[in-house]
């Protein structure tokens, strides 16, 4: 079963990974990711594209169901205004066995950055607001699973 959310709403950890380890799986992979507040960080928004954003978080999920065997994986990614400590995104992986599992969360967390289109602003508490562009190591981390597929 793979489950994909684009949603403004908070994301509810506990009820979502409840969910999603209902089905007895033999191993669960998580990543929680945070709003950190690093520089007087007040708010986090994230812009998206309504089609576009959900199709390619749905691509990715189906690729990592391609590329491991996945009992259960569910993406949920946040957009909208956030403030620090708020979770960004969920990703929960279940297989039979740990290292796909392991692998596949990783694969998600590394490969959406780069592939999946949201768009960050950060307002801090002086009343600056920037962009945030991609990163020369975010774009390192994506490509490595390119290179690892065609080994």
């Amino acid at each position: 079963m793979i489950r994909v959310l684009v949603q403004s709403e908070a994301i509810d950890v506990a009820a979502e990974l409840a969910a999603h380890d209902a089905g007895g799986h033999g191993a669960s992979a998580s990543f929680v990711g945070r709003v950190r507040g690093d520089g007087g960080l007040r708010e986090l928004f994230l812009e998206h594209h309504p089609v576009l954003t959900e199709s390619g978080l749905a691509a990715l999920a189906a690729e990592a169901a391609a590329r491991w065997e996945l009992a259960a994986l569910t993406l949920i990614h946040r957009v909208g205004g956030m403030t620090p400590g708020e979770t960004i995104v969920l990703v929960l992986a279940s297989s039979p066995h740990r290292a796909e599992a392991l692998a596949a969360v990783e694969f998600l967390i590394d490969r959406l950055k780069t592939d999946v289109m949201l768009w960050k602003r950060e307002t801090f508490g002086d009343g600056r607001a920037v962009w945030v562009e991609q990163r020369g190591s975010d774009q390192a981390r994506a490509e490595r699973w390119d290179e690892s597929a065609s080994i």
